[in-house]
Order: structure tokens, then sequence, then C-alpha cells
């Protein structure tokens, strides 16, 4: 006989008694605690139970926070079944509710479900207060990490609420001691509470998981074709030690390595570096280039390493094509591997293993579901189109919201629409990227293929733990011997025993440190409040545009007791004054806006617009950000200054650029009395301006071309009229350009 949660506030004869769920929910309520259960196992419910418990002993709200629009979705219907509370007070909130929407139906609301997001804006701008909640689920808390917004909400929320207690709820915190203490200090959590499948409570409600490693080997013309892409970068090795900065070991130097060594050789640009330095980042960005390459014929298959080689030709051959990609295009052992690329006929393996693998599941049972999971998009792509020529398989490509060169993504709604039809049955197959791994509330299926095994601990275990959840599963992770794949392999094993390792001991020790915890959390609060209520900012006011919000400066704004007011600016994004508009850059922001050409535009805007015009520059690596010649940097700051009258003012941080602004609202508003004055639009362009804009945009034309085909056609119209012949008779239009042009003029729309 099943046995059900009875309590005041859940639907009775709606929630199933498990022992093991009743026992976290306690060790939960006695205080703020990270739980680490298996996907599956009701950690929803868990939740559910603290909730409950501390609505009915407090009152107030409680707030749960979940990382996507459809999980809070998924959430919220859950609750609205389950809690007995009328529907108008379990509220949904999301970037699609207006603000003014929200900061109304947080008054009525009792639980709130959301993404932490709208939460975080909220609060900057002061449209609700966590004063009376008196509980918040952090759901996948092992994102607390860095300035996610859940850091920001658990700070504010111990610092203000009566009451405050949180639940952090995750099936993977992370391998290391470091990941999994940065989490629970974010959340401000005492003590940890870990169930695995082993466990003899939870073991009656485990499904039998099935994971089988199969090994393959690489073809001989794959073989040959890496063969041709590593002396390509061997090359590049030996040129690097010429140039000055060897390599050790480069036979095993991974990304990590070569992104170091990038940083480190852009450092060196500030002042006067030596020729050498820019040669050596020009290589290390060849030979990451090709590294990759070599990366995907390992583990992809060809044809993901034929769309990968068509981007690099079209980068190379592009206006903005980088030197790196131009000399790859010319070596010679480049080519010769472009050459047999496109002439072989072989495929990955591990292509057909899919398909075997996949056929036999569906062939057995024709009701099941299968995910397979692909590092990449193209590999996506092709296992797709491999897998729709089989009869009674119906795969669905699963990838993310950006797009790129050839390559489109999903929009939210068609993310949703596909796991509906997923479900019903419409598609039996989903091959998808990390976008399936957390986040979307996609059914449990009954066989999980990796097509390539991944490094990430919390990665896998998300994986693994679409399966299994109703019934028995299987998971099948293929390996490429030999290869990165087998290193990927042994670390991914390796991380998810260290942290089943680290769990066990932090669930031992965390709970003895507790009161300890506590003694320090509460006056470092009363410190800060106290550290704070010496600025006196009453009264002292910023506008804010709203794409800064999500900033840390707006956090550190709010922390600072400014009063913040978020508009659409079209000049700037801080107003502090009628006189004073500022515009903040980060180092790397300040020379890609310098790069795409739209620094000067945004400069112009300004100085035109307030009286007293200041650009904020934050962080280091002005001058190592990209591969740009420090004089280039120097002359364009020169040029604000001078030619455009904008003070420059230098920040170390999103928090050091939060104390000038509040001191230079602080001195216009308080000492010398000035209101805020929001104006100024941003300069319309010219007609030439919009016609050259509209012809540089097909496929990175780029402006120096756009104008010389306007004037030898005369208007835009005749342009997109022109044929390929008549094309390719303009000055610096070569056939490449012009089969462009024609490709995305006269090619079929297929959005």
């Amino acid at each position: 006989m099943t046995n059900y949660i009875k309590h005041p506030l859940i639907q009775s004869d709606m929630v199933e008694q498990r022992l093991y769920q009743l026992d976290l929910a306690g060790r939960a309520l006695s205080s703020t605690t990270l739980i680490v259960l298996p996907t599956g196992l009701g950690k929803t419910i868990v939740s559910l139970l603290v909730i409950a418990a501390r609505m009915e002993k407090f009152g107030g709200k409680a707030l749960v926070l979940s990382p996507t629009k459809p999980l809070v979705e998924q959430h919220a219907a859950f609750f609205k079944k389950v809690m007995n509370m009328h529907e108008e007070h379990i509220i949904t909130f999301t970037g699609s509710v207006a603000p003014e929407k929200r900061a109304e139906l947080w008054k009525n609301g009792k639980l709130i479900v959301s993404t932490p997001q709208v939460i975080e804006n909220d609060i900057i701008t002061k449209r609700i207060s966590l004063d009376d909640v008196c509980h918040i689920t952090f759901d996948e808390a092992h994102r607390a990490v860095g300035n996610y917004a859940y850091t920001y909400i658990a700070e504010k929320y111990f610092e203000n609420a009566k009451n405050p207690h949180c639940l952090g709820i995750t099936a993977s915190p992370g391998s290391t001691d470091e990941k999994i203490s940065e989490v629970c200090e974010a959340l401000h959590i005492r003590s940890v509470a870990v169930k695995t499948e082993s466990d003899s409570d939870v073991r009656p409600y485990i499904h039998k998981k099935e994971i089988e490693w199969i090994k393959i080997d690489l073809p001989k013309d794959m073989t040959e074709i890496k063969g041709l892409l590593e002396k390509v970068m061997e090359e590049r090795f030996t040129k690097l030690t010429e140039l000055g900065f060897p390599v050790h070991n480069p036979k095993f130097v991974n990304k990590k390595e070569l992104l170091g060594m990038q940083k480190k050789l852009q450092e060196e640009l500030r002042g006067l570096p030596d020729p050498s330095v820019y040669a050596a980042i020009s290589v290390v960005a060849e030979i990451m280039k090709v590294n990759h390459a070599v990366e995907i014929i390992e583990t992809q298959g060809m044809e993901s390493l034929r769309k990968y080689m068509e981007r690099l030709e079209h980068e190379a051959y592009s206006k903005s094509g980088s030197k790196a990609s131009k000399r790859l295009a010319e070596d010679l052992y480049m080519r010769q591997a472009i050459h047999r690329i496109k002439d072989t006929d072989t495929e990955h393996p591990k292509l057909e293993m899919v398909r075997n693998i996949v056929s036999r599941q569906i062939a057995g049972r024709p009701e099941s579901r299968v995910i397979v999971f692909t590092n990449y998009r193209d590999t996506a792509d092709m296992v797709t189109a491999s897998l729709e020529a089989m009869e009674d398989i119906h795969p669905v490509r699963f990838v993310g919201q950006s797009s790129k060169y050839k390559d489109k993504g999903l929009t939210q709604k068609q993310q949703v629409q596909i796991i509906e039809d997923f479900k019903k049955g419409v598609y039996n197959v989903l091959v998808a990227t990390s976008v399936a791994e957390e986040g979307l509330d996609i059914p449990s299926t009954d066989l999980v293929v990796f097509y390539e095994p991944i490094p990430s601990e919390i990665r896998s275990i998300q994986r693994k733990g679409r399966t299994a959840r109703k019934h028995a599963g299987r998971v099948v992770v293929l390996v490429t011997k030999g290869t990165r794949d087998e290193g990927y392999y042994w670390s991914s094993l390796s991380k998810e025993r260290r942290m089943q390792s680290n769990m066990k001991e932090l669930q031992e020790i965390m709970p003895a440190n507790a009161t300890t915890l506590e003694q320090y959390v509460q006056p470092q609060v009363e410190k800060d409040q106290k550290n704070l209520s010496e600025f006196g900012n009453e009264g002292i006011r910023v506008v804010i545009d709203h794409r800064e919000v999500r900033s840390q400066v707006a956090r550190e704004l709010e922390k600072l007791g400014m009063d913040i007011d978020v508009k659409t600016l079209e000049v700037g994004d801080y107003v502090i004054s009628e006189r004073i508009a500022i515009e903040r850059k980060s180092a790397e922001d300040f020379v890609s806006s310098l790069l795409n050409n739209t620094l000067f535009e945004q400069i112009s805007n300004i100085s035109r617009s307030y009286q007293k015009p200041v650009l904020l520059i934050e962080g280091e690596g002005l001058f190592s950000a990209r591969q740009i010649n420090p004089r280039s940097i120097h002359g364009t700051l020169a040029s604000i200054g001078i030619d455009f009258g904008v003070s420059i003012f230098y920040t170390r941080d999103a928090e050091d650029s939060a104390m000038l602004i509040q001191t230079l609202a602080k001195r216009e508003q308080s000492d010398e009395q000035r209101e805020i004055k929001v104006h100024g639009k941003k300069a319309s362009q010219m007609l030439s301006e919009q016609q050259e804009y509209i012809v540089s945009a097909i496929n990175d034309i780029g402006p120096k071309a756009a104008k010389t085909l306007l004037k030898h056609f005369g208007s835009v119209e005749n342009v997109m009229k022109a044929e390929y012949e008549e094309l390719i008779k303009v000055q610096n239009i070569g056939p490449k350009t012009a089969s462009r042009i024609r490709e995305v003029v006269s090619g079929d729309y297929k959005g």
C-alpha cells in the first residue's frame, strides 16, 4: 500500500512518501543545506517538503529559482498541481513578464518560481524586497559560482530577510573541493546531504542503468589525413622555437595550454614589444585552428571536418579573415589534407555504430526514446542526416539558440516544440548538443548514446541522468582508440569518483562546522552594512541602460545604496546628471568595438549629447585583449580625449567602477545640485551609409567592397540584379565573392 505525504499545504494523496526524501528534507530544515541527489529521484519533492514546512511555521513567501524558462514552467506546473494553495498565489516570473507587472504580482504571490536573472534585476531596481521570503530553493545549485545571479541573490537574501533559509539542489556539484566550497560559500550553505543509488533507502526506487563503453579504431584514410594535419602543427611548433617561444612536449599539448600561451604572449604586447611576439601570437592561432581539426577527425567524422574546413576557407578568403587562416590556406600540407578530405569516401566508424545501436533499440522496442549526444553541431547534423535514411527511425536535431555561418540555431520556442514532439513520438531520436544536458524538461529515455566522452563530470552525470528514470535504461559511450577520446574517458571517470568521495567527506565535516560558519557570516554582513552606511548615498540616483542591469557594476551600485532607475538609453550606459553620461567598456569590449568600427560612433553620440561625457575602461588587458598594435590603442585614446573631449577613466574591476560612478554621481547631485536628465539620440545614418550597410551585410563583403559595388552599379537594386559575369568585372571582386553574392541573392530561403 502506498503512503502519501500529509501536510496542510500539500494536496492529500498526491505525493508519495519516500523515506530518503523525508530524511533529506529533515536535514535541510535543520540548517541551510546542499542536497546532492541523482537525477530522477525527486529533488523537487524535497524542495516541496521544505517549502511547506517553512511557510507553515513562518508565513511569508517562498522562492524557487531555476536556470531556464522551460524548467521554471515545469516546476510551476508541479507546485500548482500538488500544493494546497490557490493557483493565483503560485506565480511564474520570466523575462517575458513585464517588470511593472512583476512588481504587482510579487505583492500577491506566496510561491514565486522564477529564473534568477529576473529576480536579480528586480532586487537591483528595488521592485521587490526579499524581507518576508522565508525560503529560497536554488535549483541546479552548482551554477552558484562567479558572477552568476544565484550568488548575488543569496547575498542580498541573507542580508535582508527576517527568517532566511535556503536549499541548494543538484545532481552534480563538481569534483574539486574548491568548486564545491565556492558553491557552499556563495549560497551560505552550512551542511551537505548526499544520497547515492547504492544507499539502502534509495535502492528500491532505482532502475537498472547499464553503461557500456565501445572502443573503435580510426580508419587508415583518416589516420593519414590526421598525419598531414599534425605535420602542419609540427612546422608551427618549430617556428615558435625559432621565435624564442619553445613548447615542451608539443605532441601532447592541449587547448588549455595553448590558450595559456596565447594569453602570456598577448601580455607582452604592452609597451614596445619585439616583433617576434606578434609573429608568435599568429603562429599559436594557427596551431589552435589545426589542433581543433585534429580533434574533429579523431572524435567526430569526415563530414564534420569538411564543414570546419569550409569555414576556415571562408574565413581565409573573406575581407576580415585573420592572417592565421590566410597562411593556413596557403600551406602545402594543409592543402594536401583538404584535397584528401574532399576526395575520401571514408567516414568515422562511430557513425555506423550509432546507426546500428539505435536501429537495434528501435527494432527491439518500437516505443523507445533515444538521445544521441554530440559535442558539435556539425556532428549533430551528420548523425541526424544518417539516421533519417533508416526505416522506423525519426530523428531531430536539437541545438542551442546561437547562429553562425551556415549554422542556424533553434529558438527557445522551437526547442520546447521539439521536446513536445519527442514526448508524443513524432520523433523517437533526439540528436542533441549540450543544450539537452540540463535546463529542459526532456522525458526519460531508454537509451543515451555519447558520440564521444566528455571530460566534465557535471556534464557526464547530467547526460547519464536522462535515462533509467522510470524504467531500466542504457548508456553507450563511443571511444576512438589512441585519441583524446581515451583521455576524456579516464578524466570523466576519475572526476566522478573524486566528486562522490569529496561529497561524502563534506557531508561528515560540514555539520560540525555549522556554528563556526554561522558566527563568521553574520558579523561579516553587519560589517558590510556598516561600511556601506558611511557613504551616505540616500537620494543619489543613477539611470542605467537596461542592458547593463545584468553587469556586476549594477550589483555593486545597489550595494552602495544608490537608487537605480532602469531605462533604454540610446546614448551611454549610465546617466548621473544633466551633463554627464558614462560609456562603460571592458578592456576587451573597447578593442572589439574599435575593430568592428562601432567605437567612434558611440563616442561621437555621447560627446554630441552631453556636456561632460565620460568613457570608463574597466579591467586589465587593454593592450593584450586582441592582436592589435599598441600605437593604435594610444592613437584611439588620444583622439577620444582630444578630438571628442571625452574624459577617460580606468578602473580595476566592477567594484572599482561602481565606486567611481557613485563618486561622480554624488559630486554632481549632492555637491553641484544638478538633476539627472536623459537626452541624446543615436545619429541616424545617411542614405549612402544605409545602402553601404545593406550590401556589406552579404556574406561579410565588408564596407570597402560595398562602396566599390555601389559606385560601379549605382544602386542597391542594381547590385542585387547583377549577374555573376557582371560582378567579376568590378575591381577587387573575384569569383568567390561574386559567387557568394549570387548565392545569397538568388538562393532559396530555408528558414
